[in-house]
């Protein structure tokens, strides 16, 4: 299928992509805000730059759009033009956040990775579910754990 926009109008749209202050990550962060939970945006110094650290837990909070990151689920479809490109492009980035949350998890960092598809799509979880899970991450003892949307994985939720 060949491209409908130009060169000039497919660069001005993909210059719009947002890394950070995403939808999905600004709806997760005024929910847990409400909660009573502060965090620090963007921490450069840790590996990754994570979207939300939470210094008082040790924890980290990746907010990874399905698209971006390569997630097997309905929100993901490898494009049909330049497929080497994006092949590269988002397979490079899944394994670029693999590597991140090993040298998290060494540097004894606890790790959560909320895919948009949690957040939206049609089997979106429940934000208030979302947000309980978050919060007992944040206070329990897991080392890692994902969540997803239930068309994701039965459960919705996974874990080392």
């Amino acid at each position: 299928m060949v491209d409908v926009l130009t060169p000039e109008q497919r660069r001005l749209n993909m210059s719009r992509i947002r890394g950070r202050d995403t939808k999905p990550e600004l709806l997760l962060r005024r929910g847990l805000h409400s909660r009573g939970l502060r965090f620090r945006l963007h921490r450069k110094d840790l590996t990754g730059c994570p979207d939300l650290v939470f210094p008082r837990f040790r924890a980290v909070i990746f907010v990874h759009g399905c698209f971006w990151h390569g997630h097997k689920c309905h929100l993901f479809k490898l494009p049909e033009t330049r497929r080497a490109f994006w092949k590269k492009k988002i397979f490079g980035n899944a394994d670029r956040d693999r590597r991140a949350v090993e040298i998290l998890r060494s540097e004894r960092w606890r790790v959560l990775t909320v895919w948009e598809c949690a957040l939206r799509g049609r089997g979106h979880l429940e934000m208030n579910k979302i947000l309980s899970r978050v919060e007992s991450f944040l206070t329990g003892n897991r080392i890692v754990l994902e969540m997803k949307g239930t068309e994701s994985t039965a459960s919705g939720f996974t874990h080392d």
